[in-house]
């Protein structure tokens, strides 16, 4: 756990913020004006609640049940109840930091004041974080309409139930609040429901696959102006004023970042490249990466007010006097905005196999076929074009929608969802694939790159620091050896940040 603070307002936390509670182990902070926007509608559902006015999950039963009255001496057991009965969920387990994501956003979107549950579960929810409590949470189950199979498990924790990690170590959850100085929470009207019905669940995995995105489209600009000079490339394509008279946003900002990663690179020779123009997958690569840039920025747009704006049902409307029914837990617009991430990252992806492939090709590079430094006694990386085809596959099966496909449920009432989650999930898996398909292609590059004899040959900013982090961990294939090992070690390397933080530091 570090020293920084979040203060969590209700209307500015932002994906970097999620990040570092959830990553990073930052504690959280209320802000004042949004405790007193806790209290007051807590006190404006007590009023309506004593009125006897049916509210939908106050004082009446949830779904297909809220034609149920419930009497006021069976508040607490009823939401206990729902809790309880809402734990449908199945594994795996989400990540602890994927589970204080959806706890900071949640608290989060809490402080608006629109949920009208009581103000000692949002400090609950911040007494949890703060105090490396995580609550045990299976991530399937959920279709979308809220998460409320999976959510329910970290209401189960604040009741003392289920199980709980804590600062790292699972164990009943009773027994971790007791170690922290907690007691298990009592549930009152619309506790329950405003506990379990939220898409806290995907928008947190969500926010953190954002997250480690920013990251990855850098990284993979970083790897591809290492093959390019690797390949000996031409960098027409890269000139700024090419790029502009095109205009989309993405395309321009992968073209500059390029071109910056490619200072001082021997490539900048007039008529240096092997050939006039180069295949596509190298030609048209800030156009791919650009795409992916496109719908990041579509995407965050929709993750911010995802983050920041009231998902209940009903809703507490003080303004109006009144509680109303809604769907503000429908989150299709940003769940096919994922989808649509998905397809980008499938074109970089294939782009990334068919370099990585180039590079293996004497015809193209003027290289050993493989990249071999002994074409008669050794093979070199003829085998290991399988594996990353085949983590492409992958990614090509993952990129495919799903938000569409659904039943009715909870008594027919429910006939429309957007299996945000898993969505989500598929995502989270494409760019672990990513990981290791870029990681491959960076290893031919480094071969290759130790291959060329040309006297002109100079590496830019960013090849510079690829070839040397790679070669800390993955010498040079003077001779065929175990190829997992290294494949393995391009992964960790890529995926600790340890190159984007020798680049910019």
């Amino acid at each position: 756990m570090n020293n920084d603070t979040v203060i969590v307002t209700g209307s500015k936390l932002t994906i970097d913020e999620v990040a570092q509670v959830a990553i990073n182990g930052a504690k959280v902070g209320i802000a004042p004006e949004a405790q007193q926007k806790l209290t007051e509608s807590r006190e404006f559902v007590y009023e309506l609640v004593n009125s006897n006015v049916p509210v939908y999950g106050f004082n009446t039963g949830v779904g297909a049940n809220k034609d149920r009255k419930v009497e006021a001496d069976y508040y607490n057991q009823f939401n206990v109840n729902m809790v309880r009965s809402h734990c449908v969920a199945v594994g795996p387990e989400a990540s602890q930091a994927e589970v204080r994501a959806m706890i900071v956003i949640r608290l989060n979107t809490l402080l608006l004041g629109y949920t009208g549950m009581s103000p000692a579960i949002a400090y609950m929810y911040r007494d949890l974080l703060n105090h490396n409590i995580t609550p045990v949470v299976p991530e399937r189950g959920s279709i979308g309409e809220a998460d409320i199979a999976c959510l329910s498990h970290i209401a189960l924790t604040m009741i003392g139930e289920g199980d709980a990690y804590y600062h790292g170590e699972k164990m009943p959850a009773k027994e971790a609040l007791a170690k922290a100085g907690l007691e298990p929470i009592m549930l009152g009207p619309k506790d329950g429901l405003a506990l379990v019905s939220s898409n806290a669940l995907a928008a947190g995995q969500g926010a953190l696959v954002l997250y480690e995105l920013k990251k990855l489209i850098q990284l993979a600009d970083m790897v591809y102006s290492f093959s390019l000079e690797a390949f000996k490339g031409n960098v027409s394509p890269l000139n700024e004023e090419i790029n502009r008279v095109r205009r989309f946003r993405g395309q321009n900002e992968s073209a500059a970042h390029v071109r910056k990663l490619l200072q001082d690179s021997y490539l900048w020779i007039p008529h240096i490249a092997n050939a006039l123009q180069d295949p596509l997958c190298f030609r048209c690569a800030c156009h791919i990466h650009g795409a992916v840039r496109d719908s990041l920025h579509y995407l965050e747009e929709l993750m911010d007010i995802q983050m920041n704006s009231s998902d209940d049902n009903p809703c507490v409307l003080i303004n109006q006097n009144a509680i109303m029914s809604c769907g503000n837990f429908e989150v299709v617009n940003w769940t096919v905005a994922f989808e649509m991430l998905g397809i980008a990252l499938s074109h970089l992806s294939r782009a990334a196999c068919f370099r990585t492939i180039k590079l293996s090709s004497e015809h193209f590079t003027g290289l050993p076929r493989f990249l071999t430094p002994d074409p008669e006694h050794i093979i070199a990386f003829g085998t290991i074009q399988k594996p990353f085809t085949a983590l492409d596959a992958e990614i090509r099966h993952l990129a495919n929608p799903v938000s569409m496909d659904f039943y009715a449920v909870a008594g027919d009432i429910e006939d429309h969802c957007s299996n945000t989650p898993y969505v989500v999930q598929k995502t989270r898996k494409i760019v672990d694939n990513l990981y290791y398909i870029l990681g491959i292609e960076a290893i031919h590059a480094a071969q290759a790159c130790d291959l060329r004899q040309e006297k002109e040959f100079k590496l830019g900013i960013a090849g510079r620091v690829v070839h040397q982090k790679i070669r800390e961990v993955i010498p040079f294939l003077a001779e065929d050896r175990n190829l997992t090992v290294d494949i393995a070690n391009a992964y960790q390397l890529l995926k600790s940040g340890v190159l984007l933080h020798a680049l910019n530091s």
